[in-house]
């Protein structure tokens, strides 16, 4: 029998009050909105059928609300190590009103002042893949936009400014894993929405 290569599934939550208004949501512990909420039960309607060794979860509000209500309060771990991008000195700004003053500013690239640096947020990355791959069977990630593109960006051993490439939007579904051996990671799934109606970004 051929064996099962693991698989890690990466769920952004759901909308908040800032992610309406576009605003970095950092370390603000922000609650979701009605949407937010119809949002994550439709995610745990399309996980229903899974299974997974380990569930984790952000400790913010946002992540750990929409693990709950997709159906996992009674197996979710929580992990600081998921929290979103400290965007420091930019929390709750958004990027329109930073470029308008820092025209190239790319928070992939440059950081945010007072908050973590590309290569902080790369290793916190790093440390995070080190544990999955270390887990036999798939695990279930509740997390954020900016944290999450660069974790699969890690997972496919690329620098952290290609992280720009990856949109990810509320409430969606990715999956990381491997093609034939675990020196060949892959994305087989990325931002995806279908269990949403109408689909949003």
């Amino acid at each position: 029998m051929v064996e099962q290569l693991q698989r890690i599934y990466l769920v952004r939550h759901g909308e908040t009050p800032w992610t309406v208004t576009h605003q970095h949501t950092g370390r603000t512990d922000l609650p979701l909105i009605q949407k937010g909420e119809t949002n994550a039960l439709k995610i745990g309607r399309r996980l229903e059928d899974l299974s997974f060794t380990k569930v984790y979860s952000s400790p913010l509000q946002r992540a750990l609300r929409t693990s709950q209500l997709a159906g996992f309060e009674n197996t979710v771990e929580v992990d600081s190590e998921l929290m979103e991008w400290d965007y420091g000195k930019y929390e709750g700004i958004t990027t329109k009103d930073i470029r308008a003053k820092d025209p190239d500013w790319d928070i992939f690239r440059d950081g945010c002042p007072g908050g973590e640096s590309p290569e902080q947020i790369s290793a916190r990355a790093d440390r995070v893949i080190g544990h999955l791959r270390s887990i036999q069977g798939n695990v279930l990630i509740f997390s954020h936009a900016h944290f999450l593109r660069v974790l699969a960006t890690r997972w496919l051993e690329l620098p952290v400014k290609d992280a720009r490439c990856f949109l990810l939007g509320t409430s969606s579904v990715s999956i990381l894993g491997y093609e034939h051996n675990m020196k060949e990671p892959v994305i087989c799934l990325w931002n995806d929405v279908e269990h949403l109606e109408p689909i949003d970004f």
